[in-house]
């Protein structure tokens, strides 16, 4: 039995965290973090949970957590992790970080654009990117574990075979996004009321949001250069979902069956990413609710590109359901163990 930590438990991360491990009988949460809820009986604020989490709030104690867990995430924003980190901590406990504090290797980048003194940045480079699709056996012996933020994976897994095979020219690279309003987080927000976003679409952190340069790092890594590209980001009027369409030059003529069989190659045993049979585009109704992100890709022969998308549940693969993922290659368990949830629709 694993016994499961949650800082952060009543934010929409947190909460999906509580949906899939609650379904699972060798996981027991033992910490319902919340620092806004302290002493609050946790299903008074999900009522989904009542009579599943008759659990009471606690607040982010990491000493004691780390005395009583197997595994601690930290579903809370920027800075809080890397402020309760320690190496007594990490002696007792695994962590896995739904933040930013250790996705991003060069302390001076994650400082610039998080507008934030970086705590500990002693255990950055001990830290392994959660991507579970590309740094498998890394995870697999972690103690701190950074979870992916939910535009980089979807954005990463949908250009990575090409990035990586030397195919587009990732200085040509832009990545349009949209996302459900979930990802903004469950804090009140203007930008976020009913009236706000309903019946609108609207870009936001224009050549500026906090997710590029985690994607440039990401795709550089998988180019074997530095990586410079545009990350527009768009909020449309939905609860959860998130849509990539990446465009990219060509650097050399390739068939849609060549290109295939590269997507074939890098994701045919990969149970959770599904590359789309020729002219079907991701959608995010085919994959809400779950841990599978939908790719595909489109050569457009006249302009010399290829057009690249993914679809994905931002807090499930985008959020909980990787960090899961995460936790189950950490303790050596089925990589997909509690992550079998269909899709749902409508």
């Amino acid at each position: 039995m694993i016994k499961a930590g949650i800082i952060g438990s009543t934010g929409y991360a947190g909460g999906e965290l509580v949906r899939l491990l609650k379904q699972r009988d060798d996981v027991q949460i033992v910490w319902y973090g919340s620092k806004s809820y302290v002493d609050q009986p946790y299903a008074g604020i999900y009522q989904n949970m009542y009579e599943i989490a008759d659990d009471i709030c606690k607040d982010d104690n990491m000493t004691e957590l780390a005395e009583a867990a197997d595994v601690v995430f930290m579903a809370t924003p920027q800075g809080l992790c890397a402020s309760l980190v320690s190496e007594e901590i990490l002696s007792k406990t695994k962590i896995i970080d739904l933040s930013a504090d250790f996705r991003i290797k060069d302390v001076a980048v994650y400082e610039e654009w998080y507008k934030l003194k970086h705590a500990s940045p002693q255990f950055i480079g001990e830290a392994v990117y959660g991507l579970s699709e590309i740094n498998r056996d890394q995870i697999a012996g972690a103690r701190l574990v950074a979870n992916p933020g939910c535009y980089p994976t979807c954005s990463t897994l949908s250009v990575y075979p090409l990035a990586k095979e030397g195919l587009i020219d990732v200085d040509t690279l832009i990545i349009d996004a949209k996302s459900g309003v979930s990802g903004a987080g469950r804090g009140a927000k203007v930008d976020n009321l009913f009236c706000e976003v309903n019946e609108n679409c609207k870009a936001y952190g224009v050549a500026s949001h906090r997710h590029t340069p985690e994607i440039e790092e990401q795709i550089g890594y998988a180019a074997g250069q530095k990586v410079t590209l545009n990350f527009t980001p768009h909020l449309i009027p939905m609860n959860r979902g998130i849509l990539i369409t990446a465009y990219a030059k060509l650097l050399k003529d390739i068939s849609y069956e060549e290109m295939k069989a590269v997507y074939d190659n890098y994701y045919s045993g990969e149970k959770f990413v599904r590359v789309l049979p020729k002219d079907v585009c991701p959608q995010t109704r085919w994959v809400e609710g779950s841990n599978y992100v939908d790719v595909n890709f489109k050569i457009d022969k006249r302009t010399g590109r290829v057009i690249m998308m993914g679809a994905m549940d931002n807090l499930v693969k985008g959020a909980a359901g990787q960090a899961v993922q995460n936790m189950n290659l950490m303790f050596g368990l089925k990589e997909d163990a509690g992550l079998g949830q269909v899709p749902m629709f409508p």
